[in-house]
């Protein structure tokens, strides 16, 4: 009996072995895909927008060029959007949280989103806070961006936004208020979902990554996202993050 438990179990770790090989093995393979189809498509697209700028200069072909470009954009942001979101996934990108205070982060995601909201004259204020927290700064501030540009994109022009923070004892919460139409309870558990778009909302830019994204990067640090909302009320959009 001894003899054919060390058999099985030696069976096992042969068999384990292997697996772990094929997983390594593929996983290799993935992120020479990602990174091909990344380098691939990076110059097609930057020669469409090149182009696109050299046509412009002639007026008559000012409207379809406006159409081309936004196109040419809506691609590159969802391929990019894509690559993260794979690379996340596979564990090709490993996220590397540590200790420390989320006023930075906020701060950096806050000057990335500004521009756009200045354009639909959107104000956005943020309190001060010594909150922290254990995540990875840069992957957080993704998060964070995605977070505010989805309020940015859903709430109309004149609006507001807050950024506030919340510690509690076990998770720091960042919490991103909006004055939108807000998100019918039917559809609240299903935002999170890759690709999922809002029936009331699409012919909204976007294709429907931003938010599953940020699940994704929440959970890769141990931490989740939520929403509160109600209809015709606004949203709010909560990180929480580990102490």
């Amino acid at each position: 009996m001894l003899s054919a438990l060390e058999g099985k179990l030696a069976h096992y770790l042969a068999a384990s072995t292997v697996s772990a090989k094929n997983v390594r093995s593929e996983k290799e393979k993935l992120k020479a895909l990602i990174g091909d189809i990344s380098h691939q498509t990076k110059t097609p697209i930057a020669n469409i927008l090149l182009y696109t700028q050299l046509l412009s200069e002639q007026p008559e072909n000012s409207a379809c060029l406006e159409a081309l470009e936004g196109q040419a954009k809506k691609l590159q942001g969802l391929i990019e959007a894509l690559v993260k979101t794979s690379r996340l996934e596979s564990g090709v990108i490993a996220l590397h949280p540590a200790f420390g205070n989320l006023q930075a982060v906020i701060e950096a995601a806050l000057s990335q989103i500004a521009p756009k909201a200045a354009e639909k004259h959107i104000s956005i204020s943020a309190e001060s806070t010594q909150a922290d927290a254990v995540f990875d700064p840069k992957w957080t501030e993704e998060a964070l961006f995605n977070l505010l540009d989805n309020a940015v994109k859903y709430t109309p022009a004149g609006g507001e936004i807050r950024v506030t923070v919340t510690a509690y004892q076990l998770f720091s919460a960042i919490h991103i208020h909006d004055t939108g139409p807000g998100i019918p309870e039917t559809e609240q558990p299903r935002i999170f979902q890759r690709f999922y778009r809002g029936m009331e909302h699409a012919g909204v830019e976007g294709v429907g990554i931003g938010l599953y994204l940020v699940r994704q990067i929440a959970e890769a640090q141990s931490g989740y996202v939520k929403v509160t909302s109600q209809k015709g009320s606004g949203s709010t959009f909560s990180l929480y993050l580990p102490r």
